[in-house]
């Protein structure tokens, strides 16, 4: 068969289209994945036993099964216990809280990774807190960025599996388009190509920030 790129050309706004709702649903889970993480981080590194294993607990969760099984199970399994939510509901839940899952980690380890004598200087003249958040996290703040930044752009490449939710994303748009057109290949080369331009577009933005940082 011969390769025909209109067709792309043709279906060019409906994939951009479909690449709009892509980056609002990446921006709402990583806000809500930022929020989660941070808050799992304070828990595992506080000193209140009950609250770092519950942080423990749910991080071992999130990041040791898939995040196709979660968002299956907040979209189809939760109905049959009498709780039901919208696809867009359950894409950005099970996308925020994946994220959040592997953001504390980053988060975490940027923390304990500051000098201890940081901590007792700063504790010297102020509680836990003020000495985290005054002291600690700016420092640490530097050595976040970089896998935090990651994670968003496997965040970005993950809001494909929103699709099986029936969300009109990305990936659904250039299904819906080969189903019509039978161009499998011309479509899903698009569709690669812009994924990659909002990921590069991410890297370049994690890269500036990393910069500004420095100086």
């Amino acid at each position: 068969m011969t390769l025909d790129w209109s067709i792309l050309w043709d279906k060019l706004p409906l994939l951009l289209e479909g690449a709009m709702v892509t980056l609002l649903i990446t921006s709402i889970s990583l806000l809500l994945g930022t929020v989660i993480g941070f808050l799992l981080a304070i828990f595992r590194i506080a000193r209140i036993p009950v609250l770092s294993q519950l942080a423990r607990l749910y991080v071992t969760i999130f990041r040791g099964t898939p995040l196709l099984v979660q968002l299956f199970i907040l979209y189809f399994g939760l109905p049959s216990i009498g709780i039901s939510m919208g696809p867009w509901t359950a894409g950005v839940l099970g996308l925020g809280m994946n994220t959040g899952a592997y953001v504390s980690e980053a988060i975490r380890a940027a923390i304990i990774s500051i000098d201890q004598p940081q901590w007792e200087a700063g504790m010297m003249d102020s509680n836990y807190f003020e000495t985290l958040g005054f002291i600690v996290l700016p420092q640490a703040l530097k050595r976040m960025i970089p896998p935090i930044t990651n994670q968003f752009i496997i965040t970005l490449k993950n809001s494909s599996l929103v699709s099986l939710l029936t969300i009109e994303e990305l990936f659904r748009r250039g299904e819906q388009i080969i189903y019509s057109t039978f161009r499998a290949f011309e479509i899903y080369i698009g569709v690669a190509v812009i994924y990659l331009i909002m990921t590069t577009a991410l890297g370049a933005l994690t890269e500036y920030l990393e910069n500004r940082l420095e100086t």
